[in-house]
């Protein structure tokens, strides 16, 4: 008996980091120290030095459930980028810069041109957020997990200037909300999305007019990563009074987050278009409209707060960062939360 015979395979791991080191190498920084396959990943902080008041943020997510889709379309290249954008946006939100990730994924077996492919879609995740992946863990589970099937979490850390920290605590009545769009469903609620498709090949392979392509293609379009877009905000001397990530819990749980005591926020449901996946969703599902929006970001994957007279700037920024922005509301005197119209 040996360990192979036990299910793991060690040889099979070696495979797999050799496979991925082209794609890690691509998000290398100049404070990284030392190369790949070290027992951690070093980090220098020299950059940092000359900020007043450094302030190390953090973010750790997974893609949840969204992973099954990724094995019934056995499409691994973009999962990755879901596993990246949940945690750097947690970081931008807070008005920092992504520095470096960490991933991590268990599987039932190591087959190492997999392995390969699904850091290929981390390294991507990590390219659009300027991250470098400084390391990360494969670990071969077997008897624990189907041998077909992984998951995949990881871990972001960034850094701001404490002067520069989105708190939320700035928000005044009377300022303006402001939503960048998302690219779809994200990386939440496809527990309830696989209870509503049927989760086979042909279904997912079925072509909408409506959606421009195919169930399967927009369900797993990867989260959109905001890093840019939030950088050319602050870029253009724009003060963001607060930001929320729109996450698991949709607007209801989400927008309150950023909000301080005897503020609400009013959102507009007509001030933009919700995608048509999300309607799809909704009809086909039999979904409740309240549900829908305590569950998905229907259509905007972050909220910004900002001065009114800061609108303008702060649309044309986010236009040049490549993301498509909307007036969607704005913050009112009262309880804290958030309301719909």
């Amino acid at each position: 008996m040996d360990y192979k015979k036990a299910g793991v395979d060690i040889e099979a791991g070696y495979k797999s980091v050799e496979l991925m080191k082209k794609y890690v190498k691509e998000t290398m920084r100049p404070e990284v120290m030392g190369g790949l396959g070290g027992f951690s990943g070093a980090f220098s902080l020299s950059a940092i030095k000359d900020m007043e008041n450094p302030v190390l943020l953090s973010g750790t997510d997974g893609c949840g459930t969204k992973v099954k889709l990724a094995f019934l379309m056995d499409k691994h290249d973009t999962i990755g980028i879901d596993a990246v954008a949940m945690c750097v946006n947690d970081v931008a939100c807070a008005g920092g810069e992504p520095l470096f990730f960490l991933d991590y994924i268990a599987c039932g077996k190591n087959i190492p041109e997999k392995i390969a492919t699904i850091v290929k879609g981390v390294a991507e995740g990590c390219k659009q957020s300027g991250a470098a992946l400084i390391g990360g863990e494969t670990a071969e589970h077997p008897g624990l997990m189907p041998e077909d099937e992984y998951d995949l979490a990881g871990f972001a850390v960034g850094v701001v200037d404490a002067k520069d920290l989105i708190t939320g605590e700035n928000i005044k009545p009377g300022d303006t909300l402001i939503g960048i769009a998302s690219s779809g469903v994200h990386s939440n609620g496809f527990s309830l999305v696989r209870k509503v498709f049927e989760m086979t090949k042909e279904s997912l392979d079925t072509y909408y007019d409506e959606l421009g392509t195919t169930l399967g293609e927009a369900l797993i379009a990867p989260t959109r990563i905001y890093v840019k877009a939030l950088k050319a905000i602050k870029e253009a001397g724009v003060t963001v009074h607060g930001c929320s990530h729109i996450t698991g819990g949709g607007f209801q749980e989400n927008i309150p987050r950023m909000l301080p005591e005897g503020v609400r926020a009013v959102v507009k449901k007509d001030s933009y278009e919700i995608p048509a996946i999300f309607k799809l969703l909704q009809k086909t599902g039999n979904i409740a409209e309240d549900m829908m929006y305590n569950t998905y970001n229907m259509g905007l994957g972050m909220v910004l707060a900002v001065d009114p007279a800061d609108v303008d700037k702060t649309m044309a920024a986010i236009a040049s960062a490549g993301d498509k922005a909307y007036i969607v509301g704005t913050c009112e005197a009262g309880e804290k939360g958030v309301t719909l119209c």
